[in-house]
């Protein structure tokens, strides 16, 4: 993987906020979902430009597929296309390992037009981690590659509903098979966690004292030791620590019992220990119009919440809900960022 971007943006405060949007695996649905969100952009975000990254012929043909005048959109909308070539042709529904370097292509460049200022977030949609990995690169996925490339050591992806005071489910750890979750869940880690969740919170979405409330890691939350001791040694440690730190975390709670109105209703968010702990409340609660963000990055990145959908690509019936909320919070991450 690319590793040579710089960790420091520049900082961006003059004229509109501008969002890079990657569309992703050529074979999937992002580049139509990219075409029907943006049809009404102007009116969604009128403070806002739109540079749509990817092959101009593919995105033109997968917007006809969506029933979306796109020679419409460019002359009436703030949106404009960069051309990345695809290395062979796409076919809805046909994965093609050539195009696993051009996908790559398109997110390396909303990183660093990020890093160089040049765009206020990027906002990217789905991608086929097995595509790039049968390329020839590596590739865990988006949350762990944008780490790598902006030379962040620790980022958290939080995935998140909509509305007044949305559902809000980050994690302590992501795309781990579940054999090795204890073992990389640590004091230290933990408190570098919550400490993110709780900055971002802060300056990112506009909440002035995040309580974020934490699952144990075991049934029961180890029922006093009996069922597992991560919670006594690991993470009721870390809970103080971060307390030490002016830090409003909770817990632990038993994961089984946490996802209840009543426990959630005052919550900012709430830090899971692993991936299919705390996400399937998640997604059955809010699938096809939450997002997904990633939190410690030195730049702004948000995404849907699902993927490829290739049986739907070019069909024109994919829900492009989850894009545009990801844009909508893309844009209004930006605007706190600059108001900083």
């Amino acid at each position: 993987m690319n590793a040579s971007a710089s960790s420091s943006p520049a900082p961006r405060k003059a004229g509109p906020i501008r969002i890079a949007i990657t569309t992703g695996e050529p074979a999937g649905v992002g580049p139509e979902l990219s075409a029907a969100a943006l049809a009404g952009a102007s009116a969604h975000w009128p403070d806002a430009q739109f540079v749509v990254l990817g092959d101009s012929a593919l995105i033109e043909a997968r917007a006809q597929a969506a029933h979306v005048d796109w020679s419409a959109v460019l002359a009436n909308q703030p949106v404009q296309v960069e051309h990345v070539a695809l290395a062979t042709p796409a076919k809805p529904g046909k994965l093609d390992a050539a195009n696993g370097r051009y996908v790559l292509a398109l997110l390396d460049r909303a990183i660093d037009g990020a890093l160089a200022g040049e765009f206020d977030a990027i906002v990217t949609a789905p991608l086929q981690k097995s595509t790039i990995n049968d390329a020839g690169v590596p590739f865990t996925g988006h949350t762990e590659y944008l780490a790598e490339r902006t030379h962040t050591p620790r980022v958290v992806m939080m995935l998140a509903g909509t509305g007044a005071r949305p559902l809000r489910v980050a994690l302590a750890t992501t795309h781990l098979p579940l054999k090795d979750v204890s073992a990389a869940l640590t004091v230290e880690s933990l408190v570098e966690t919550l400490r993110i969740i709780d900055h971002d919170l802060r300056h990112h979405f506009g909440v002035p004292l995040p309580r974020i409330l934490v699952t144990g890691l075991n049934p029961h939350a180890g029922e006093n030791g009996y069922l597992g001791r991560e919670e006594i040694d690991v993470i009721s440690p870390a809970l103080a620590a971060a307390a030490a730190q002016g830090i409003d975390a909770r817990g632990p709670y038993p994961a089984d019992t946490l996802f209840q109105p009543r426990y959630l209703k005052d919550a900012d968010c709430v830090l899971a220990m692993f991936h299919d702990q705390g996400l399937p409340v998640l997604k059955y609660a809010t699938f096809g119009e939450g997002i997904n963000v990633t939190l410690g990055l030195p730049i702004v990145r948000t995404s849907v919440d699902h993927g490829t959908a290739l049986d739907l690509a070019g069909t024109g019936r994919a829900d492009a809900g989850s894009l545009i909320a990801a844009l909508d919070t893309a844009v209004s991450m930006a605007r706190h960022r600059r108001a900083i």
